[in-house]
């Protein structure tokens, strides 16, 4: 039932991503509500697969929440650590020139200073995001949290990207 839902989610996100308006949006600089979806549903569906619980967190360019998707089973502080993990890539990412927060969590760890970045509010310096691009701008982030380890949880929000990139430009 669940892989029929979202499998279901999916094929409305494609309908919707072929529309003038979808194409519209994305050249005004921001992911289309329906693209987010999809990435989200994609995201839960590999971690699913892997028998991790997880949520997943789509920011916009400012950092607010455009979707949220806790999957079956994921506990309640997923949706914190996908939220926070997001936010830190649509809002250091761009600063620091990355769009991977485990490449950016490699980094910090010869900066005497990292934990600095860690008193931010909202920041959170542990893997599981990426950061979504159209024409070289950073307009939104993918974020997940649940799995065991940033590094899994990574590899969803990678997945999550790859499902929706070709549609981005």
């Amino acid at each position: 039932m669940r892989k029929a839902m979202i499998s279901a989610l999916c094929g409305i996100g494609f309908a919707a991503a072929a529309t003038p308006a979808a194409a519209a949006d994305m050249q005004q600089g921001f992911l289309p509500l329906d693209l987010a979806m999809e990435a989200a549903a994609e995201g839960i569906r590999v971690c699913e697969d892997h028998g991790w619980h997880v949520t997943v967190t789509v920011v916009d360019a400012g950092g607010n929440i455009k979707l949220q998707a806790k999957g079956d089973g994921s506990t309640i502080h997923t949706k914190d650590a996908s939220f926070r993990k997001a936010y830190t890539v649509v809002t250091m990412g761009p600063i620091f020139g990355f769009t991977v927060l485990g490449d950016w969590v490699e980094q910090l760890k010869t900066n005497p200073y990292a934990a600095t970045y860690a008193t931010l509010p909202n920041l959170f310096l542990l893997p599981g995001a990426v950061g979504v691009k159209i024409d070289g701008e950073m307009v939104a982030a993918i974020g997940v949290g649940g799995a065991p380890g940033g590094g899994n949880d990574e590899i969803c929000a990678k997945a999550a990207l790859a499902r929706i990139a070709d549609r981005l430009n």
